[in-house]
């Protein structure tokens, strides 16, 4: 028993002292060198370490359980499509979609509002070309930027409040469009300014600088930008060599896919279609216009899934608007002496009153529900980041983005729907109910 013991006794106990190894059940043990037991590693097996999972592991190898998580969100969707065709059959009025995004056959006021808006963006390179050759004073020009850019604001709620042949559908696109653009002018005429007055600094390079300043003044660089997939104005955009054809198909074939996942879970799964419209937007076709115009800056969100206080969310989930709002609101009020905690509270109540004007305009009510509900999140992201941090922290964060936007945006749809009910049965002999006109669905 002695030499058994002296043959399985360890030598090999870890140098800083704290492995598992030295507890007492060894200590009876005569420890020699480790040469005279060549079984020595195998008694020691294990060490202090964390699971993997754990919130103290430092392990951040997840691939494989997002692409677990990726093939469980098709196999779901997939089914509830399969079950929906199974039962109901195809309930998708093609003919009707297409009809309620156009109008009508000779009425189309979503499609000429959004071709009126190329005159707004004619005028801010007619005011900037205008500058450059000295017919306008930077003053002057300003103002009738503000002038154009106020216009652009107010001209598409006042066609879509009196309109009544313009779908929802079609108001929603419009808005987003208008929105958009008036950013990105506002974006150009600012970043122009500062170009022009870093010039007027320089004026004893005047001729080669202002030759220079002019080339960039055209219509081809203004579409450019007005198509790229980013809100902030820059004179020579960071640009990839060419197109890849594979990465192009390969985009294209995932707005396909997602579209039909989309059209088949609407109603069953309308918070999934929320969250694949989502996917949709701020990935694939972002993504896909950048491919197509080899914009290289592809950095559309960062790791808002990561997040682990709502503010942080906020500042992750949409670069493109967050890059916008630091550049050309939230510096200029801090260059006015605005604190930084006040901008940054006026940006986010920007945001907020934003994305409620996004969504009531088009639908006709405006209950505020999606303005409080951010105005809320605030308030909780503010009293409660102390007491929930690291993954409770993100847990709250997911739980509020579960329960907060998909919830306003179905309360919003679920009024538009009953409004539009009532209004067919104040109209029977316009709409009687054997033949009830719906848009999206198809009755059998």
């Amino acid at each position: 028993m002695a030499s058994m013991r002296k043959r399985f006794s360890s030598s090999s106990v870890e140098e800083d002292g704290i492995s598992l190894c030295d507890s007492t059940s060894f200590s009876t043990f005569d420890l020699t060198s480790e040469e005279e037991h060549p079984y020595a590693s195998l008694l020691c097996c294990h060490s202090i370490q964390d699971s993997l999972l754990s919130s103290n592991s430092s392990f951040t190898g997840y691939r494989g359980i997002l692409n677990w998580i990726i093939i469980l969100l098709v196999l779901t969707h997939a089914h509830l499509f399969l079950e929906n065709f199974i039962q109901h059959g195809f309930l998708i009025d093609v003919k009707k979609v297409l009809g309620h995004l156009i109008e009508d056959n000779c009425n189309w006021p979503s499609v000429i509002l959004i071709l009126a808006a190329n005159t707004f963006a004619l005028i801010a390179l007619l005011l900037e070309r205008s500058q450059e050759k000295a017919m306008l004073s930077l003053s002057n020009a300003h103002r009738l930027h503000l002038t154009n850019l106020g216009l652009l604001v107010l001209f598409p709620p006042a066609v879509i409040v009196h309109e009544p042949a313009m779908s929802t559908g079609g108001a929603f696109f419009s808005l987003l469009f208008y929105t958009i653009l008036g950013m990105k002018l506002y974006s150009y005429q600012e970043t122009n300014r500062w170009y022009r007055l870093a010039h007027l600094e320089k004026e004893q390079n005047g001729p080669a600088s202002q030759k220079h300043h002019n080339e960039h003044l055209t219509f081809r660089e203004l579409y450019y930008f007005l198509l790229a997939p980013t809100l902030c104005f820059q004179r020579g955009f960071p640009c990839c060599p060419n197109v890849r054809i594979n990465k192009l198909l390969h985009r294209l074939i995932e707005m396909v896919v997602l579209v039909q996942i989309m059209v088949g879970i609407v109603q069953q799964a309308p918070t999934h279609f929320l969250w694949l419209l989502f996917f949709f937007l701020t990935h694939s076709y972002l993504n896909f216009c950048a491919e197509l115009l080899r914009f290289g800056d592809r950095h559309f969100y960062g790791d808002w899934w990561n997040a682990t206080t709502l503010i942080a969310f906020w500042k992750n989930w949409n670069i493109p608007f967050q890059r916008w709002c630091h550049r050309h609101i939230y510096t200029r009020l801090v260059e006015r002496n605005v604190s930084p905690s006040h901008a940054e509270l006026l940006v986010f109540l920007m945001s907020a009153a934003l994305c409620e004007y996004m969504i009531a305009l088009p639908l006709h009510s405006c209950r505020l529900w999606i303005f409080l509900m951010m105005v809320f999140e605030l308030l909780v992201a503010v009293f409660l980041r102390n007491y929930f941090q690291g993954n409770y922290g993100n847990g709250l964060v997911w739980l509020f983005l579960l329960l907060g936007p998909p919830l306003a945006v179905a309360t919003y749809f679920h009024d538009h729907y009953v409004s539009l009910r009532v209004n067919r049965q104040h109209r029977p002999s316009q709409s009687p109910p054997t033949s009830e006109r719906r848009v999206f669905l198809q009755l059998h």
